[in-house]
């Protein structure tokens, strides 16, 4: 969605720290942005409501929930019709191990973010899924092996 309005620096600020903590009250809001609660969370619905703030989600510790094994995946296409390519977009999304997919310029046409258990489940999904797809012409994977800064929030 375009931003249909300006935002200003109160609202960057209150952007940056709701990525911090999604869970701040709309008192802890006010005392940070120095604005009454009911100001805070006006603001906050606003942004809600303009798109800004697309949801509210959780992060999980991948290595606690079994999953040992992170990796970008690049996939090269063989033909890129749009049946074939809705027909990928679709493997993708039935996969929960496939977190996050981008369109690529350059060599590879997509690329996916994938956590696993194993390296044995990393290869059954590359050699039983994306290579059997019909239109997927090469794969190429880099193993995660140190992840030294996480997911940050947005620039506001």
């Amino acid at each position: 969605m375009q931003n249909s309005r300006m935002i200003d620096d109160t609202d960057k600020r209150l952007l940056a720290a709701i990525q911090r903590d999604a869970h701040l009250t709309a008192q802890e809001l006010g005392e940070l942005l120095n604005l009454s609660p009911s100001q805070a969370g006006r603001r906050r619905q606003k942004l809600e409501q303009d798109g800004l703030i697309a949801s509210y989600t959780a992060r999980l510790d991948a290595a606690k929930l079994g999953l040992h094994v992170q990796a970008f995946v690049q996939v090269q296409m063989n033909t890129h019709n749009p049946e074939q390519a809705g027909s990928f977009v679709r493997l993708v999304n039935t996969h929960p191990e496939i977190t996050s997919a981008w369109t690529m310029t350059g060599d590879a046409d997509y690329l996916l973010r994938v956590f696993c258990a194993d390296l044995t489940a990393l290869n059954r999904l590359i050699h039983q899924t994306l290579l059997t797809h019909e239109a997927v012409a090469r794969v190429h994977s880099q193993i995660v092996m140190d992840q030294f800064k996480s997911d940050a929030p947005l620039p506001t």
